[in-house]
């Protein structure tokens, strides 16, 4: 087992002092200390178990034992930059672009998503000759500055907006909630032509795009698919003012929706970017990304005679570690787990939808999965309050959870593709006791006694660590109606798969979960990207 170097108490005190204020933590009341992981579960200091559900890190399950061997074998031999020849490079090259389209050859290896959607841009604005970006409304795509130009989720934060005049925002291709929904004849090219037309206003007034960025399947946005046929509209309409078209599979990618290893892919054969951006799951945990993109792009980077080199990128470890969570991938047949469980859990929670006015929209495909919870289901109202509850609630159950999205109240779920049917099952089974506990009118279970909400910039606190909070009442309604709470974006707690408050040792992803013990607590959370 693990231990800890500092108490709880101790650990917050030293974040507090060493850390920056706006770097936040889940839970900031009573922030969870996370000591060990394994498979698909996460273990506090007092080793209580949570089921992961919002962790599409840890790709092939914590901890895997391949992943920690391939990073341990290889620091024992070198670890270097990629001036020196060394094959783990070449070869995880030539296995990470077998799994894409042909034209899709070249990699440049840096170490996180930003890194590598700021250099997909400068790419783009090399090959291209132009500055300017089109983005997706609630679009992020990194923390540098360059991509929190291009980022609306992070930009329109702002006091004053922050919209630079060479980003275009475009309406997401949100068949639900946004302009064009699902009863629409032609979603698909209804939004693209949203985008042709910006592109067309632009040019007016003499802006040129380089490119347009979107992820394959909007996270942060909301859990968003787009429609079939829109990213193909979309890239003639960039090809044609001579652009090039950007997909970030940042957090989408490496088998989440099951039938396809890209999320891009669910366009169809027919598409093809020009520049695919990777992080996250690459590394399973491990620091890493990448950018693919053509060989035309490619020498047209190299041609401008500034070299590239990135320190740590492409080194023979990372290299290493990337290989390991491939070969998993295609050896435990998670994308095919992906599916399975995916579909399972999506029947499961349409079930509840049918059920449950509050579910106003199922979405999804594979491990990427939304329930858009609504107040009326006819105004499709966001019910970003009993969002908020319902994961504070899956937290006592030991079941972590996370709602995001322009209103706060799509429950996002994206758990380690191991996860199981048993995981999936229990995990809806706790959703619809809660979301039966919220329409009878019944107690809620979150703390609201002489908590204040919390906002981004509070600081921690070292009081109330194991307490349980008083109830509050609910009032009975059809379109449940409960104050708001504090504002977590992500929430953590785990789940046994008997349905009881203690946990069961499993095996997932090739490893064995020790014995575990059930846990209390209700803590308070703070908005969180994940």
């Amino acid at each position: 087992m693990a231990t800890e170097l500092f108490s709880k108490q101790q650990t917050i005190q030293l974040r507090h002092k060493h850390i920056g204020p706006s770097c936040k933590v889940f839970y900031s009341k009573d922030p969870l200390k996370i000591i060990r992981a394994q498979g698909q579960y996460m273990y506090d200091e007092n080793d209580t178990p949570f089921l992961d559900c919002i962790n599409n890190v840890a790709h092939v399950g914590h901890c895997h034992p391949d992943v920690v061997q391939a990073a341990v074998k290889q620091m024992e031999l070198l670890n270097t930059n990629s001036r020196f020849l060394h094959d783990n490079l070449v070869q995880y090259a030539k296995q990470l672009t077998a799994t894409l389209p042909q034209q899709l050859a070249v990699c440049y290896f840096v170490n996180s998503g930003s890194e590598a959607n700021d250099l997909a841009l400068r790419l783009a604005r090399q090959y291209t000759g132009h500055y300017d970006i089109v983005t997706l409304d609630h679009a992020y795509h990194g923390h540098v500055t360059s991509l929190i130009d291009i980022s609306p989720y992070k930009f329109q934060e702002f006091p004053a907006g922050g919209q630079k005049d060479f980003v275009h925002v475009a309406p997401s291709p949100d068949t639900y909630r946004g302009k064009y929904r699902e009863n629409h004849p032609d979603p698909a090219s209804a939004y693209a032509d949203e985008v042709n037309s910006l592109i067309q206003d632009a040019q007016k007034r003499g802006r040129k795009m380089a490119a347009f960025i979107a992820e394959s399947m909007q996270s942060c946005g909301g859990q968003i698919i787009p429609p079939a046929g829109y990213f193909q509209k979309v890239a003639e309409y960039v090809h044609n003012v001579g652009g090039v078209f950007i997909a970030d599979e940042v957090q989408v990618g490496f088998g989440r929706v099951g039938k396809h290893f890209w999320a891009f892919q669910l366009q169809g054969e027919d598409f093809v970017p020009d520049i695919v951006t990777m992080g996250k799951p690459i590394g399973n945990g491990h620091p890493m990304s990448c950018v693919v993109t053509t060989k035309e792009i490619a020498e047209a980077f190299g041609a401008s005679g500034l070299e590239y080199f990135n320190t740590f990128g492409g080194n023979p470890v990372s290299c290493a570690i990337g290989l390991a969570v491939l070969n998993i991938i295609e050896k435990e047949d998670l994308h095919g787990n992906a599916t399975r469980v995916g579909n399972y859990l999506m029947n499961l929670l349409k079930e509840q939808q049918a059920k449950h006015p509050l579910i106003g929209d199922v979405r999804g495909v594979g491990f990427f999965i939304g329930v858009d919870l609504v107040k009326d289901r006819k105004e499709r109202t966001p019910a970003k309050a009993e969002a908020q509850y319902i994961i504070y609630r899956l937290k006592e159950e030991k079941i972590l959870l996370s709602a995001d999205g322009p209103h706060r109240n799509v429950l996002k779920f994206k758990p380690p593709m191991c996860f199981t049917m048993e995981n999936a099952k229990f995990l809806v089974e706790n959703i619809d006791k809660i979301l039966s506990d919220l329409e009878k009118g019944t107690r809620l279970g979150v703390p609201n006694e002489q908590l204040k909400t919390v906002e981004n910039g509070s600081p921690l606190t070292l009081s109330g660590t194991k307490r349980k909070a008083p109830h509050a009442s609910v009032p009975e309604s059809n379109n449940s109606s409960i104050s708001e709470p504090h504002q977590p974006e992500a929430s953590q707690s785990e789940e046994s798969p008997d349905g009881k408050s203690s946990h069961c040792s499993r095996t997932a992803c090739g490893q064995q979960q020790s014995s575990c013990r059930s846990g209390t607590g209700v803590v308070s959370h703070k908005r969180i990207r994940t």
